[in-house]
């Protein structure tokens, strides 16, 4: 017989549900997840308010500090990483392709990049990327669980608790669906990787029990959300009341006017920034 397998205190840890483990500890991870939120999408907001690519560096840097100090600076540069391609080619598109540009860098053929394209390329990158990585912060320090609980708790319906909670958890659900397939695949002999064409028809024994997976879930958590009293119209007991202050209700209240303020005196033209 096999001896049983030994496992340390980590792996007894890991196997914990995430509301059970020790919550991180960390001046920015102490947060209340909504004045987290709240910060994130100010931030997002300010991409577009301040103007200019000088109020999207402010914002990146501002997103640095906050990642050094909550210690997933790793993982946001992670992030960052992943968008380059889709930044990369605004930048391109921009720079050789900007309507009424005349102000070429040099002339490539029939081709001629602009410094006027190049300016607005970075500067629409610069917005995205600051939009990105602001909403991705608060994902990286913000369990999904803590976040829907205390929306809930603050009278947040129901439904938009569930799209805001199933759009968060799509993209990991979505990868670790389509590793289990991969390697059940594997397990019957199917070649994902080598060349391109061995790879290609791989793509439909994939694609049919991921797409026939992600149809079974959603039927699955349907069944499960109206035997846990979903559409009832009382209000539901929340188990967990997650620590708040009210210095921090105060900076929630100041960042929301003060963020509607300088939207409508930027509509209304009284506020032009740069």
């Amino acid at each position: 017989m096999a001896p049983a397998t030994q496992f340390g205190p980590a792996d007894r840890v890991h196997q914990l549900p995430e509301y059970v483990r020790r919550p991180r500890t960390g001046s920015y991870r102490s947060l209340n997840p909504t004045t987290k939120l709240v910060v994130g999408v100010v931030e997002a907001a300010a991409a577009f308010i301040l103007g200019h690519w000088i109020g999207s560096l402010l914002v990146l840097a501002v997103l640095g500090v906050a990642a050094c100090i909550a210690q997933v600076a790793r993982q946001l540069a992670i992030v960052a990483s992943l968008t380059f391609p889709v930044v990369g080619s605004i930048v391109v598109i921009n720079t050789f392709l900007l309507p009424g540009a005349h102000d070429p860098i040099v002339r490539l053929g029939p081709l001629a990049p602009t410094w006027s394209g190049l300016a607005f390329g970075t500067e629409v990158t610069l917005r995205l990327l600051a939009i990105s990585l602001a909403l991705a912060l608060v994902y990286l320090t913000t369990p999904t669980d803590d976040l829907l609980s205390d929306l809930e708790r603050r009278g947040v319906g129901r439904r938009l608790i569930f799209v805001v909670g199933a759009a968060v958890n799509m993209v990991p659900r979505t990868i670790e669906r389509a590793a289990e397939i991969i390697d059940a695949q594997r397990a019957r002999a199917l070649d994902t990787e080598g060349r391109f064409w061995r790879r290609a028809r791989g793509v439909i024994p994939l694609a049919g029990p991921m797409i026939f997976g992600a149809l079974t879930e959603v039927e699955e958590q349907t069944m499960a959300l109206e035997a846990r009293a979903f559409s009832a119209p009382v209000r539901r007991t929340v188990l967990r009341t997650l620590p708040d202050s009210g210095r921090q209700r105060t900076v929630r209240w100041v960042l929301f006017l003060g963020t509607l303020a300088a939207v409508a005196a930027e509509i209304a033209g009284v506020l032009h920034l740069p």
